[in-house]
């Protein structure tokens, strides 16, 4: 058993652990492997061993890492889900349309919009998540969790694009409860949406958030993808611009 095969075997025990003490069934949490700064032989060992979706923030870095994913010819390496996890500036919007199947961090109209038009008409249409910020930090990328029906309203306005949840990167927290606490903003957002009756917002099932130290408190809260990447693949050294 190879080192990453190990520690996602560790992270599933984990969420199935999660999802036990909250009362939920461990199918209804999926596990987003984050691949960002690993390379294109991480990934392939994370596929050997069961894993189909991966996470990116750094947009060329992960346009060249999924050509060589694929270009390996793994067994059922051409499905894969490949998931927008990091900011997303305007001049990458295209490359984002491209060549990823989920974007998770939609916080502003413009973004949608060149995602819409950008998208490839021979592609199925590009699954989204608004970005929420929850802690309400001025700083912080994400839309107001009171905003976030009005946006909701713009995106399925929007051809080729469906809009599929809600994504959140809280700051961390000290303690179970206080990350609960944190994660359970977005759930509660989430279920204003859906109760909002808004067309369009029939597929509307993912709560993404969560990462490898608070993983627990955010299955307890509600979330339905878990965004592991430490956990996964190790330590990572830190980049300073994207």
């Amino acid at each position: 058993m190879t080192t990453i095969e190990n520690k996602l075997q560790q992270i599933r025990e984990r969420m199935a652990h999660a999802c036990g003490q909250a009362g939920r069934p461990a199918a209804d949490v999926q596990l987003l492997a984050v691949s960002k700064t690993f390379g294109a032989d991480a990934v392939r060992e994370a596929v050997l061993a069961g894993q189909r979706s991966f996470g990116e923030n750094y947009i060329q870095e992960a346009v060249e890492k999924i050509a060589a994913v694929r270009a390996m010819g793994l067994a059922g390496g051409q499905d894969l889900q490949w998931h927008c996890i990091g900011p997303i500036q305007s001049n990458k919007t295209r490359l984002v349309a491209e060549h990823f199947d989920w974007v998770q961090t939609v916080d502003r109209l413009k973004i949608a919009e060149r995602l819409s038009a950008q998208r490839p008409e021979g592609l199925a249409p590009l699954q989204v998540c608004i970005q929420l910020n929850v802690d309400g930090g001025e700083t912080k990328a994400g839309v107001p969790v009171e905003q976030a029906l009005d946006l909701a309203r713009a995106i399925v306005a929007l051809p080729r694009l469906v809009l599929r949840g809600v994504m959140s990167i809280p700051d961390e927290a000290a303690g179970f409860e206080a990350q609960r606490a944190l994660h359970r903003r977005a759930t509660d957002a989430f279920e204003v949406l859906r109760a909002s009756g808004l067309p369009g917002l029939e597929h509307l099932d993912t709560v993404s958030m969560g990462m490898t130290g608070d993983l627990e408190a955010a299955v307890a809260a509600g979330s339905t993808m878990v965004r592991v990447g430490s956990g996964i693949f190790g330590q990572r050294e830190k980049r300073i611009t994207p």
